[in-house]
């Protein structure tokens, strides 16, 4: 297959494996970079890869050690790697890359130390103008599975979304929708991860399901006044990056953020506090609404007791009080 015709990823995790198996099965040609020599030659040889031994790798997936081949084979890159990370693999993949390529990022969507969202970091370190961001409600292991799925794919090109929902969409496993509010998206998709954590700690404290849909409706309203502030479109919030992940990801799925909060209620060490996107979000999430001037009371207690500012149920009882105070 032609260049344009395969798709490159970054990253062997969880999620770059299982979206990688999910359109290699679809018929396309995918190749991932890894730094780590022991998963790729797992995936050249065995067929497989240990940290999702569920997905399947089919003959058009193949895996890579060298940057600079992910670059030649692939116009249209994801980056599918944590938060942590998108700031050094952007500048590895800035050295290989051109105004040609098309880069879309994926898992995390506020970077430290600056509290910047990822495409902003990405564009920082790549000659790319070109970007776009990958989020919504699918699940690694239910792509892995086969299990159906979507997401959104979100740019201020047009190009971007076009071949990002020619090259991703698989149907029926995987369908991918367009947007062109990309900071919308990355607000979205990292305040859902926050909210996931909110509504673990609401199950684990048996709030009922009265209180449970006050946070997440109030959780969407404060939400689409950053993304406003920050010239999103608020109507992006309830979409799949926003709701719908959040839904997802505390409506039963398998979720890091949600049992997170569950854990809430015990004694929690600062680096299981760190451990999450959406706790990270929650930092970050935090810093930007003040810098904004938007008044954010769930985003502030989730803060607060994932900082041990705050005990789980002095937070829960501020921001409740704080909510009722503004309808």
């Amino acid at each position: 297959m032609s260049r344009a015709d395969t798709l490159g990823i970054v990253g062997a995790g969880r999620f770059g494996t299982a979206l990688a198996s999910v359109v290699a099965r679809a018929g396309r040609r995918v190749i991932i970079w890894s730094r780590d020599r022991a998963v790729v030659d797992e995936i050249e040889r065995d067929r497989r890869c240990s940290r999702m031994p569920e997905a399947p790798i089919p003959p058009s997936l193949t895996a890579t050690t060298d940057p600079a081949r992910l670059a030649a084979e692939a116009r249209m890159i994801v980056l599918a790697v944590a938060s942590t990370d998108i700031a050094e693999r952007a500048r590895e993949v800035g050295e290989v890359v051109d105004g040609s390529h098309l880069l879309v990022h994926a898992i995390g969507a506020l970077a430290s130390p600056d509290d910047a969202r990822c495409s902003e970091v990405v564009a920082a370190a790549t000659p790319c103008l070109r970007l776009g961001v990958l989020a919504g409600p699918a699940m690694a292991l239910d792509l892995a599975l086969g299990q159906f799925a979507s997401m959104v794919i979100a740019s201020r090109f047009d190009e971007v979304v076009a071949e990002g929902r020619r090259l991703l969409n698989a149907p029926p496993m995987l369908r991918v929708y367009g947007s062109h509010d990309l900071i919308g998206v990355e607000l979205a998709s990292a305040l859902s991860g926050v909210y996931t954590i909110g509504l673990g700690l609401a199950d684990a404290l048996a709030v009922g399901p009265g209180s449970r849909a006050v946070l997440i409706t109030r959780a969407l309203a404060e939400a689409s006044r950053l993304g406003a502030a920050m010239g999103a479109d608020a109507r992006t919030f309830a979409g799949l990056a926003g709701l719908g992940n959040l839904l997802v990801r505390a409506g039963g799925a398998p979720s890091a953020e949600y049992d997170q909060g569950r854990r809430l209620l015990q004694a929690v060490t600062p680096a299981e506090r760190d451990a999450t996107e959406g706790a990270r979000a929650a930092v970050a999430g935090v810093r930007l609404a003040r810098r904004a001037g938007v008044r954010m009371p769930l985003l502030e207690g989730i803060a607060a007791v994932l900082t041990g500012a705050a005990s789980a149920k002095d937070a829960a009882r501020l921001a409740a009080d704080t909510v009722a105070a503004e309808e």
